[in-house]
């Protein structure tokens, strides 16, 4: 996970738990059957649209309102291998490193991005987007290891010795 690229999706500031996944789907028995719904009140024809790969990209606040964990969990069920924000909501933030979604803060790339193109990033250092490179901070090595085991229960069961 040194380096990869995607497609970019641009969402908007404040996008919270409740467009990422309306309330009255999480009755759903399960996440693949949620994710149909994923961002429906932003743009219902979004979650059909995103390819294993995409990158969402959005401003300010993302992730904010309830701290609900199938928000992650259907972003990543979605097959977005990262969210780029300028900035997260705290909780959304930790509840994402757990359930194995990557998110990465930087401030200026949103202003600069158009929806469609193609962006590398080369972890703990900085996404390419035409021809500028954008800094982005290290994650700390605990929380790297904790998505790339795909999230916190699979890392704790592994540093216990119960799973390759």
């Amino acid at each position: 996970m040194d380096k990869f690229t995607g497609k970019v999706w641009v969402l908007g500031d404040d996008i919270d738990t409740d467009i990422i996944i309306p309330t009255e789907y999480l009755a759903l028995k399960t996440i693949d059957d949620m994710k149909q719904y994923g961002f429906s009140p932003l743009r219902p024809e979004l979650a059909g649209q995103i390819q294993k790969g995409d990158i969402i990209v959005a401003g300010r606040n993302f992730g904010c309102g309830s701290s609900r964990e199938q928000a992650p969990e259907i972003i990543k069920a979605l097959g977005i291998q990262c969210v780029i924000a300028k900035s997260f909501a705290r909780i959304f933030f930790r509840n994402s490193i757990n359930n194995g979604l990557l998110l990465i803060e930087q401030p200026d790339l949103y202003d600069d991005m158009k929806e469609g193109d193609t962006i590398d990033v080369v972890m703990n250092q900085h996404v390419d987007y035409n021809g500028k490179e954008y800094p982005i901070a290290s994650l700390p090595e605990n929380l790297m290891s904790i998505i790339q085991a795909g999230g916190l229960v699979k890392a704790m069961r592994k540093l216990n010795g119960l799973e390759d």
